[in-house]
């Protein structure tokens, strides 16, 4: 299957000369990159979250392959559901999809499902920032709906194994938007809360304190998974690198859409 661009155009530029220079605007110049088991990333359109997604990608040496998680936004398709072949075309060039780590993760409740994918903007806007800092990705991606805390933990449990029996780096890309059409004052205390949970690395208490407060924070669950994955591999430390909203950039600080960009190692 050759899945095409759902949001290209609208949350950045399909042109593909104008999303390069787009992205060289919003990835910052390093000097050195640093491996990373997880990042999460926000996916909002480039002009409110693009500033934050490249400065959280820009430091971590990206990989060939990666596993990217993202929440269900339509309700379509399985309630894990994973696109396991393929190619995915993007204006940049077409990305394709890891059959060989997708068989890996194929254990319920994991499921090859390509409806939950035909829609979904969540994980599409990530690729041009991992397709910018290495031209050789191919990538797994996976939609996830509301599911529990313990499937949380089967679904990290699969991806960590995997990736274990690949036997080749591979980084779980996390997309998430944070607090949704709140106030500037609102949204950024709830977010505290859950960011605060982030930080300690303890994915039970994020899973518990959105769904306690009613944090709108869209990808909570796959941000739990990659949280609990990166535990089983070995990561020691979160590293919150940048939080915004959409206020920033529209003046607008009664109705905004909070972004967080954070390096798990």
């Amino acid at each position: 299957m050759t899945r095409m661009p759902v949001v290209a155009n609208q949350f950045y530029p399909g042109d593909p000369d104008l999303l390069r220079s787009t992205l060289h605007e919003f990835i910052p110049p390093v000097d050195t990159t640093q491996k990373a088991c997880a990042v999460i990333s926000p996916h909002a359109g480039y002009i409110y979250s693009g500033a934050v997604a490249g400065e959280t990608f820009a430091p971590v040496t990206i990989p060939d392959d990666i596993i990217i998680l993202g929440p269900n936004h339509h309700g379509q398709g399985a309630a894990v559901g994973m696109m396991a072949q393929g190619v995915w075309e993007m204006p940049m060039g077409n990305v394709p999809i890891n059959s060989t780590l997708a068989d890996l993760l194929t254990i319920p409740p994991v499921e090859q499902d390509e409806l939950s994918h035909r829609y979904e903007h969540s994980l599409e806007v990530q690729v041009p920032f991992l397709q910018y800092l290495n031209k050789n990705i191919s990538i797994v991606p996976m939609v996830i709906s509301h599911i529990s805390f313990a499937l949380c933990v089967d679904v990290a449990e699969i991806i960590s194994s995997a990736i274990q029996k690949y036997d080749k780096p591979v980084l779980i890309v996390a997309s998430t938007d944070m607090s949704h059409y709140e106030s500037r004052q609102s949204a950024s205390h709830k977010d505290n809360l859950a960011l605060q949970q982030i930080n300690k690395l303890d994915a039970q208490g994020l899973y518990d304190t959105v769904t306690s407060n009613r944090i709108s924070m869209c990808g909570f669950i796959p941000t739990t998974i990659a949280l609990l994955a990166s535990l089983q591999l070995g990561a020691k430390k979160a590293n919150i690198v940048r939080y915004t909203d959409s206020g920033a950039v529209s003046g607008d600080i009664n109705q905004v859409v909070g972004y967080a960009g954070v390096i798990i190692s």
